[in-house]
């Protein structure tokens, strides 16, 4: 679903406050006077596009008079070269727009495009890519979105939606309690259970920490770096009763060896924490 404009609007503002501080000083002392102008924002790579609303917003900001005509829809694989807005109005306000707008394009789409890739590799095996919450501050809605416009599916949007126990919260707990660990995994998942949260998830990094989780009872077990070998011995041990997911060290090389070991998803840091920005272009014709 495409963030609601209420949602896009604050981080658009602000980076054309980044951007344009006191005023665009080059635009305004080559265009004395403003002047109605086309352009096109050119892909200059193979992509799948997204942003193309955030970029509405930009040019929408500035100067409403701008007419903005996407040639294409968020989740449209675009070949190189190809137009992907067509702009017409004032000179001036697509000038000073056109950097924001053009970074909002190239982040989200660079993150669309690496999501297909993954997306595309585990092609038939059922399983879900997923996100994480390793995003760039302030731009943690427009990135997840960007995710699903890649074919890929939002993890936790945020430390409030939903529970999951990571490594650090067990050992946190097992310096406390002074127990086993696998006697603070089983508790962790016994406490969120008391409080009747749904979707438990935690994160485990071998087959004993797995076994104590699936014994606990939790909905969602996370397999946090795990050979391939034991992420298979997970799965038959598992026997359908907790969702699994795999995280940590996935790349495009084995990550169609992964979904086939049978695990329900995989959650991959790199769609938003390494994504390469996808080039496009802003021309005046």
């Amino acid at each position: 679903m495409k963030p609601a404009k209420e949602k896009i609007l604050p981080v658009v503002i602000s980076a054309l406050n980044e951007d344009i501080g006191n005023g665009d000083l080059t635009t305004a002392l080559v265009f004395e006077k403003d002047m109605n102008v086309r352009a096109g924002i050119i892909a200059k790579e193979d992509c799948i596009i997204a942003g193309v609303d955030v970029a509405r917003r930009v040019f929408d900001t500035l100067n409403e008079r701008i007419e903005f005509t996407p040639l294409c829809e968020d989740g449209s694989m675009v070949k190189k070269g190809k137009k992907v807005i067509s702009l017409k109005g004032p000179v001036k306000g697509i000038l000073t727009g056109e950097r924001t707008a053009l970074n909002f394009l190239g982040r989200l789409s660079g993150i669309s495009t690496l999501t297909g890739k993954f997306v595309k590799k585990v092609k038939g095996t059922g399983v879900k890519i997923l996100d994480t919450r390793k995003t760039t501050p302030g731009m943690r809605i427009l990135e997840k979105y960007a995710v699903t416009a890649g074919g890929g599916y939002n993890h936790r949007a945020g430390l409030w939606d939903g529970i999951l126990i990571k490594d650090n919260h067990i050992k946190g707990s097992w310096l406390m309690a002074h127990g086993s660990w696998a006697s603070v995994i089983k508790k962790l998942i016994g406490d969120a259970k008391s409080k009747r949260y749904k979707a438990i998830e935690i994160e485990v990094s071998n087959l004993k920490e797995f076994r104590a989780a699936l014994e606990a009872g939790a909905d969602i077990i996370m397999l946090d770096n795990m050979k391939q070998e034991d992420i298979k011995k997970a799965v038959r041990m598992n026997r359908r009763k907790a969702l699994l997911e795999v995280s940590g060290g996935v790349n495009l090389d084995n990550v169609r060896a992964i979904a086939k070991t049978g695990v329900d998803r995989i959650s991959i840091g790199p769609l938003t924490h390494s994504a390469p920005s996808i080039d496009l272009s802003l021309e005046i014709t």
